[in-house]
C-alpha cells in the first residue's frame, strides 16, 4: 500500500461527505495502491451511518475503513489512524478539508526519491462561508491556512515553524519510531483551545533528523464557517496557540542545555513585546478587534511556561525526547 488517507473527525456527520466525495474522484496512476481510514473520535452523531452508506458505494479496489478512537483529542485520533494504516505514507485530512483531484497522486510523487523527507504539508487555501474583512487578514493564517508560494520549501522549525496538520503527509514508520504515542498537547477538547499537537509531532520527527517540507502541488480547500471569524473565537484560538508556545519552542531547540538560557531570553522578549503592544494600542486591547486578539496571543505566550508546567504535572508520565 502506497498511502493511507486518514480522516479524524468528531461529530462530522454533516461534513464527512464533502471530503469523501473529493477522494472518490481522485485521479491516480493505475499502479498506485491507496486506502482511506475514517477515525471516529468519540462522536455522538450519525457519523457511522453516513460512512456506512459511503462504503456501500465505494470502489472495491480502494478500501474505505471506519475505526473508533474513544480518547477525545485530535492527537489520539491521528495516532490511531497511523497505527491502523497500511500505507507507507499517511496523509491527514480534517473533515473540513477538500483536496484537489490530484492530491493523493501529488503526495506520492513528492515522496519518491526523497528518503530524507519525513513529513510535508499541503498548500491550504481558505474557503470562507463569509468573506473575511480586511482587518482579519494579519491573523487568518492561524486558521490552518498555508500558502507559501508555488515552489517546494524546506522548513526550518526554529525560523519558519512547521506546516499545519491539515493536509499533512508523513512517513508512517518514521512517525511510529519517533512520535510518542501520548503527546503532551492532545488538541482542543471540550472548552479547551490549547492547540499545537500537529507541531509537537513534527518537532519530534525533526529532532530525529527527518526533513519537513512544503509541497504546493498538494492543494486543499479549507472550509471555514462564519463563526470562526467571530472575534470571540479568534481571541480564544490565539490565546490557546500562545499557551502552547513555550513547550514547542523548547522542542525546537537542538540541545537540552539551551533550554534554561532560552527560557530567560524568551521571557524577556515576550515581556517587551507585550509592553510595546499595550503602549501602542492603549485601551484598545480590552475591546473586540485585532488588537485584542494579538494581546491574547502575547499574553498566552508570556504565561505559557507556567501553564505548560501545570499541564505537564497533570501528566507525569510524559517525557520529552
Amino acid at each position: 500500500m502506497d498511502i493511507t488517507v486518514v480522516i479524524p473527525t468528531y461529530n462530522g456527520a454533516q461534513r464527512i461527505s464533502g471530503v469523501l466525495e473529493r477522494l472518490i474522484k481522485q485521479q491516480v496512476p493505475a499502479n498506485l495502491q491507496w486506502e482511506v481510514v475514517v477515525v471516529n473520535n468519540n462522536s455522538n452523531d450519525a457519523l457511522g451511518k453516513v460512512v456506512q452508506r459511503w462504503q456501500q458505494a465505494w470502489p472495491k479496489t480502494i478500501p474505505l475503513r471506519y475505526v473508533l478512537e474513544p480518547k477525545q483529542g485530535l492527537a489520539f485520533a491521528r495516532q490511531c489512524g497511523v497505527e491502523q494504516a497500511a500505507g507507507e505514507l499517511v496523509g491527514f485530512l480534517d473533515d473540513d478539508n477538500l483536496p484537489a483531484v490530484n492530491w493523493v497522486a501529488a503526495a506520492c510523487q513528492f515522496a519518491q526519491g526523497q528518503p530524507c523527507i519525513g513529513a510535508f504539508g499541503s498548500q491550504v487555501v481558505g474557503q470562507f462561508e463569509t468573506p473575511p474583512t480586511p482587518e482579519l487578514q494579519p491573523i487568518l493564517f492561524y486558521l490552518a491556512i498555508n500558502q507559501r508560494g508555488d515552489s517546494p520549501l524546506k522548513y526550518s522549525p526554529a525560523e519558519k515553524g512547521v506546516p499545519p496538520g491539515a493536509g499533512l503527509v508523513v512517513r508512517r514508520q518514521a512517525w511510529l519510531n519517533h512520535v510518542p504515542k501520548s503527546l503532551l498537547l492532545v488538541g482542543r477538547v471540550n472548552q479547551s483551545m490549547l492547540s499545537g499537537e500537529d507541531a509537537e509531532a513534527l518537532l519530534h520527527l525533526h529532532r530525529a533528523g527527518w526533513e519537513i517540507w512544503y509541497n504546493p502541488a498538494m492543494k486543499i480547500d479549507h472550509c471555514i464557517p462564519s463563526d470562526r471569524l467571530q472575534w470571540s473565537y479568534l481571541r480564544r484560538n490565539l490565546h490557546g496557540i500562545g499557551l502552547s508556545r513555550y513547550y514547542l519552542r523548547m522542542l525546537a531547540l537542538k540541545h537540552t542545555w539551551q533550554r534554561p538560557i532560552m527560557t530567560l531570553l524568551y521571557g524577556m522578549s515576550d515581556s517587551i513585546k507585550l509592553l510595546r503592544h499595550l503602549l501602542k494600542h492603549k485601551g484598545q486591547v480590552s475591546t473586540e478587534g485585532l488588537a485584542n486578539c494579538e494581546w491574547m496571543l502575547l499574553l498566552g505566550t508570556l504565561f505559557s511556561p507556567l501553564y505548560l508546567l501545570y499541564v505537564w504535572l497533570k501528566k507525569p508520565r510524559i517525557a520529552v525526547r
